[in-house]
C-alpha cells in the first residue's frame, strides 16, 4: 500500500498536515541558513505529531549555466543534504530541468555530471534524490538514468498532463518504473505555462488518474505519495489516491 503524506511549504502547513494524522510532510529545504534557524522546531514537531519528513530542494539559480550551478546550487545543495540527514529525512526531491526539446546539447551532460554528483553525495547522508519532471518527457530522462545509478524520480501527475496532448506519467510508468520512488498528486486542466499548473484536488481537471493510478498499482507502486495540495483539501484526494491505487 503507498504512504499518503502533504506537502508543507511552511511551520504553519507542518502543523495542519500533523493535525491531519499523515504519516510524513514534505517540506520546503530552501535556505541552509534558515533551516538551520528552524531545526530545532523542526524536530521537536517531528516528535510533537509522530511523523516524518520528505524534503522539496530548491530550484536552481540559472538552468542555463552549469557553471553557476556548480560554483553556487551545488555547494547550497551539499549543505541541505547535511542538514536532512540531521532532520532524518530519508528521501528528497530536486527540480533539475534537462528537457532536450529545448536545452542546449551540450549543457545536458554538464547537468547530469552535477546530477551525479548530488545523487552520491545524497546516498551518503541516507537520502535518495529523486529527480521531479517539469516539463520533460521519459527520452529527456533516459540519459541521466543511463548514467547515474543511484537517481530516483519522482513523479508529478500534474505536471505531466502539461505541454503534451497524453498525460506523459504512462511515458515514464512503461519505461522507467523502477527508477519511480515517489509521487507528486494534484489535477489540473492542462495547458502551456508555469501558470497552468494549478495544483488542484483531484477530479478538479483533465488529468485521467483513475488510470494513472491503475498503470501504477499494476506495477506494484507502494512507496510514497504527496499531495500538494491545500491542507483543506487533502482529505478528498487522499481518498481518491486510496480508491485507485491502494
Amino acid at each position: 500500500m503507498a504512504v499518503i503524506g502533504g506537502r508543507a511549504h511552511s511551520i504553519a502547513a507542518i502543523h495542519a498536515v500533523g493535525r491531519l494524522g499523515y504519516p510524513f510532510a514534505e517540506i520546503t529545504l530552501k535556505v541552509p541558513e534558515e533551516v538551520e534557524a528552524q531545526k530545532e522546531e523542526l524536530l521537536r514537531l517531528k516528535n510533537d505529531y509522530g511523523l516524518y519528513f520528505l524534503a522539496h530542494y530548491p530550484n536552481e539559480d540559472n538552468p542555463f549555466d552549469p557553471q553557476v550551478l556548480r560554483d553556487v546550487f551545488l555547494p547550497r545543495m551539499h549543505r541541505l543534504l547535511d542538514l536532512s540527514e540531521s532532520l532524518g529525512i530519508p528521501k528528497g526531491t530536486i527540480h533539475f530541468w534537462i528537457d532536450k526539446r529545448w536545452a542546449p546539447p551540450d549543457l545536458i551532460p554538464r547537468k547530469i555530471e552535477l546530477l551525479a554528483d548530488m545523487a552520491d553525495y545524497a546516498k551518503r547522508r541516507g537520502v535518495v534524490l529523486c529527480i521531479e519532471n517539469l516539463s520533460e518527457r521519459v527520452d529527456s530522462f533516459a540519459p541521466a538514468f543511463e548514467a547515474v545509478p543511484d537517481l530516483r524520480m519522482t513523479l508529478d501527475i500534474g505536471h505531466a498532463q502539461l505541454l503534451s496532448r497524453t498525460n506523459t506519467s504512462f511515458g515514464f510508468i512503461e519505461g522507467y518504473f523502477e527508477r519511480i520512488a515517489h509521487l507528486h498528486v494534484h489535477d489540473n486542466h492542462g495547458g502551456t505555462s508555469v501558470h497552468d499548473d494549478l495544483h488542484l484536488p483531484l477530479g478538479s481537471g483533465s488529468v485521467d488518474y483513475p488510470q494513472i493510478f491503475r498503470a501504477l498499482r499494476l506495477k506494484g507502486y507502494q512507496a510514497t505519495v504527496t499531495m500538494e495540495l491545500k491542507p483543506e483539501e487533502m482529505p478528498s484526494t487522499r481518498q481518491e489516491i486510496l480508491r485507485h491505487l491502494g
